[in-house]
C-alpha cells in the first residue's frame, strides 16, 4: 500500500514538473513568435512592450505605434487564436479516444469537425462573415452530434460502435454537402474564399474574433479537465459503472458535448486543421501513460506548442503564408509514423 502511494506520488510529481516546464516554453516560445515576421521586434522590445500595461516604462528601440498595433492588434491574437487551437482540438482528440477506447479517434469521430464546416461554408456562401459564421459553424457542428446520436439509437440506448458507424456515415454526408456547396458558388469570388478556408488558417485573427471565440473553447476545456478522473472508467460495462456509483451514460453525454463544443469552435474560427487531434494525445500518453488525469492537461499544452510552432513557421517560412494544415499533415504524419513504430503499434 505505502509502496504504490509513493509510486503516485512520485508519478504526480513527474508530471508537474513535465508541466512546469512545457508551459514555461510555451512562454518562451510566445515571446519568440511575437518578435518574429516580416517586421522583426527584438525580444528587448517585445518583452518591453508587453510589460508597459502593467506599469512598466518601455524604453523602444524601433518604431513605437508600428510595433505596438503590429504585437497588440496582429501578431497577439494570432497567437492567442494558435493556443486555443491548439489546446482545443488537442483535448477533445483525447477526450475521444479515451472515451470510444480507440487510438485513432479524432475530433471528427462524430461528423463534428465536418459538420461545423459545413455550416462555415454554407454562411460564407450566402454572405456571412465573423460571428454569423462562427455562429452556423457551431450549429451545423451540434447537428452532426444530434444526427449520430439519433442514428446510433437502438432499443433506447447508443452503443459505441454504432455512435463510431453512425459518425462515419454523417461525416461522409457533410462532405458532400460541402462539396455541393463549392460545387453552386460562384468561382470567381465565393469559392476561393471557401477553399481557402478549408485549407485551415489563421490569418483571419482579430482581438474581436478571439474574444468571441475564447469564452466557449475555455468553458469546454474546463468541462473536460473536470471529467479527466472519470474518462478512466468509461470503458467499464454500464453494469460495472452502476455499482461504482458513475452515471456512465450522462458521462458520455458530458464528454462528447464538451468535445463538440470545443471542435465546433475552433473549425468556426480557424477552418478545419487535421492531425492535431490525432497525434498529440498520443504524444501525451507516450510522456505520462494512459492516466487521462495527467493525459488530458498534457494534451491542452502539447497541444498549444504544437500549432503555435507550426502557424509560426506558416507565416514565416516563406513569401506566401502556407495553410496551416498542410503543414499540420507534412509534420504530423511522419512523427505519427514514428510514434508508432516507437510502440510498436499500440497505445498506451
Amino acid at each position: 500500500m505505502d509502496s504504490s502511494l509513493s509510486a503516485v506520488r512520485r508519478e504526480t510529481r513527474r508530471f508537474r514538473l513535465w508541466m512546469g516546464a512545457l508551459t514555461a516554453l510555451l512562454f518562451v516560445l510566445v515571446v519568440g513568435a511575437l518578435g518574429l515576421g516580416r517586421y522583426g521586434i527584438s525580444p528587448h522590445d517585445t518583452v518591453a512592450l508587453l510589460l508597459e500595461p502593467l506599469g512598466f516604462e518601455a524604453e523602444l528601440e524601433g518604431k513605437r505605434r508600428v510595433m505596438e498595433n503590429l504585437l497588440f492588434q496582429v501578431r497577439l491574437p494570432r497567437i492567442a487564436l494558435a493556443i486555443l487551437a491548439g489546446a482545443g482540438l488537442s483535448a477533445a482528440g483525447a477526450a475521444f479516444q479515451a472515451l470510444f477506447a480507440n487510438p485513432l479517434a479524432s475530433p471528427d469521430t462524430l461528423g463534428v469537425a465536418t459538420g461545423a464546416s459545413f455550416g462555415a461554408v454554407l454562411g460564407i456562401l450566402f454572405g456571412a462573415t465573423g460571428l454569423g459564421i462562427q455562429f452556423c459553424a457551431l450549429a451545423s457542428g451540434l447537428l452532426s452530434v444530434f444526427l449520430v446520436l439519433a442514428i446510433a439509437r437502438v432499443r433506447g440506448e447508443s452503443g459505441l460502435l454504432m455512435m463510431i458507424l453512425a459518425g462515419m456515415v454523417v461525416a461522409a454526408l457533410f462532405t458532400a454537402l460541402i462539396s455541393l456547396v463549392k460545387y453552386v458558388a460562384d468561382p470567381q469570388d465565393v469559392l476561393p474564399q471557401i477553399t481557402f478556408w478549408l485549407m485551415g488558417a489563421l490569418s483571419g485573427a482579430t482581438v474581436d474574433r478571439v474574444l468571441a471565440g475564447a469564452p466557449l473553447i475555455l468553458i469546454a476545456l474546463v468541462a473536460l479537465e473536470l471529467f479527466a478522473w472519470r474518462l478512466n472508467v468509461t470503458t467499464l460495462s454500464p453494469d460495472e459503472a452502476k455499482s461504482l456509483g458513475i452515471p456512465l451514460a450522462r458521462l458520455r453525454a458530458g464528454v462528447i458535448t464538451a468535445a463538440t463544443l470545443l471542435t465546433a469552435s475552433v473549425v468556426s474560427l480557424c477552418g478545419l486543421i487535421g492531425w492535431v487531434g490525432l497525434l498529440v494525445p498520443h504524444a501525451a500518453r507516450l510522456l505520462f501513460g494512459s492516466d487521462n488525469r495527467y493525459v488530458l492537461p498534457a494534451s491542452m499544452v502539447l497541444g498549444a506548442l504544437f500549432m503555435l510552432v507550426v502557424d509560426t513557421l506558416a507565416r514565416t517560412v516563406s513569401e506566401a503564408e502556407i495553410p496551416v494544415s498542410i503543414l499540420t499533415a507534412v509534420i504530423g504524419a511522419p512523427f505519427f509514423i514514428l510514434l508508432l513504430r516507437r510502440t510498436q503499434g499500440g497505445v498506451r
